[in-house]
């Protein structure tokens, strides 16, 4: 989540304010390493009920949000939510066996994500995916020593928890901050994670330091909406496709004839820009050879095509399944984002692929969007405790531990798209339309009632 952040708020705004937050890094881990001391000492310094009360101010606010239908995540709020509001419980109100839940609790969560990250770096092979292989089995270690009463006692489960993630997050912020201030003026902040620099292929290399910082800062539209495209596996499908729930939703459907479907995704920014990246030739998606097309190696690549425009798209194909648009983003980075990208039409179904040429271009479009308003650290404030950001920073995880599919990139979309355009809704009108949405649902469930009673004879 500290990298979606830092995007939002851009490199120029960021590395001004790098010693702070190297120093915040420094002080966030220093503070962890110290609170998970007291964890294995089974001495509990941590304000825990304090703790509770905020979890459950912030689970009963998603669940409002959900409840309202206000939401485009709605079930991964109501999955939030419930979690918030069951940890925040057993932390406010201790028995004997919250200590054990709790840690089993987080054991699992631990020991999920472990394997599931071994699992798709064993499969897909991934950039870096022998990494991602020991953060796994780091995952799975940290998940037994949730579970075993030693050396951890199950009274230090939430604080050692705590104490983990603010170690790892101020480590980051050291990292990031460091890499910063070394940005050249007008570099995106994407090169810190192994891009190139923002104006490598802009046609003006005539423009000084000061002038592109300026053109960048100013470029702003809000007249040509930005559009996301996603054509989902169910709704592309050639034939009536089988349904698997969450399976034909992020990953891919297979319909009535065998025939696998994943489904696309594209960009659009009517009229002069469309980014659409398909193989040039149709690749063989039965499922004795899609296993193998699973491994991101450079052994899968092939030739891919750059399509021109989305009427093109649609009339050969057909039309998206979902929409989703954009007021304000930045023209410049994202051309000089397709200027660099479309050099290489190399294609790669699970590491160069649509949905992570989508992602990667709504991600430059969007740097630096909460940095460059007139009061960023309120809209910072709002992004920080907007739920969609969590959502998104858990897909953006899961998306580069797997792979980019439709799916999640139309879920990335849509939880980004209520971060930088919040909803101007307060949160009483949430409560408003929560109440309501809930009287509507009884006012439909009588009225199924009443029509199903069977007649009786008079």
């Amino acid at each position: 989540m500290i990298r979606l952040i830092l995007l939002l708020l851009g490199a120029d705004f960021v590395r001004r304010r790098w010693p702070v937050l190297m120093l915040l890094g420094l002080a966030w881990s220093l503070l962890g390493v110290a609170l998970a001391f007291d964890a294995f000492a089974d001495v509990v310094t941590f304000p825990l009920r304090e703790l509770g009360y905020v979890l459950l101010f912030e689970g009963v606010l998603t669940l409002i949000a959900a409840a309202s239908k206000l939401s485009l995540q709605t079930r991964l709020r109501y999955v939030k939510g419930v979690m918030f509001v069951l940890i925040a419980g057993l932390i406010i109100d201790p028995h004997p066996e919250s200590d054990v839940v709790l840690a089993i609790l987080f054991g699992t969560n631990f020991l999920v994500g472990g394997c599931l990250q071994i699992a798709a770096a064993r499969v897909i092979r991934f950039t870096g995916w022998r990494t991602a292989m020991w953060v796994g089995v780091f995952q799975l270690l940290i998940a037994v020593l949730f579970y075993s009463p030693y050396p951890l006692h199950y009274a230090g489960t939430v604080p050692f928890a705590i104490a983990l993630s603010m170690m790892i997050s101020g480590v980051n912020l050291v990292w990031l901050a460091n890499r910063l201030h070394k940005l050249p003026q007008g570099a995106a902040i994407l090169s810190v994670w192994g891009g190139n620099s923002l104006f490598d292929l802009m046609p003006e290399p005539t423009l000084d330091d000061r002038a592109r910082q300026a053109l960048v800062a100013t470029d702003w539209y809000s007249e040509i909406p930005l559009v996301v495209h996603v054509w989902t596996p169910v709704g592309s499908a050639k034939s009536r496709a089988l349904r698997r729930p969450i399976v034909d939703r992020y990953i891919a459907a297979v319909d009535s004839t065998g025939v696998i479907s994943t489904g696309h995704a594209a960009l659009e920014v009517t009229p002069d820009l469309y980014i659409s990246l398909y193989p040039a030739q149709e690749i063989d998606r039965s499922p004795a050879q899609f296993a193998r097309l699973l491994r991101a190696s450079a052994e899968n690549d092939i030739r891919g095509r750059f399509l021109h425009s989305y009427p093109e798209e649609a009339q050969a194909w057909c039309d998206s399944t979902v929409k989703v648009a954009y007021r304000r983003y930045n023209h410049t980075r994202l051309r000089a984002f397709w200027l660099r990208y479309q050099q290489d039409a190399t294609y790669n179904l699970t590491n160069r692929n649509c949905s992570s040429t989508v992602s990667a271009a709504l991600e430059a479009a969007l740097e630096g969007e909460l940095g460059t308003r007139a009061s960023p650290w309120r809209a910072l404030a709002f992004a920080l405790v907007c739920p969609e950001l969590w959502v998104a920073g858990q897909i953006y995880r899961r998306a580069k531990t797997m792979t980019w599919t439709p799916g999640m990139t139309l879920d990335y979309a849509r939880a980004l798209r209520i971060v930088v355009h919040p909803p101007p809704v307060a949160w009483l009108m949430l409560l408003r339309l929560a109440l309501r949405s809930r009287r509507r649902y009884r006012d439909r469930e009588r009225q199924n009632r009443l029509q199903n009673r069977p007649n009786r004879a008079t």
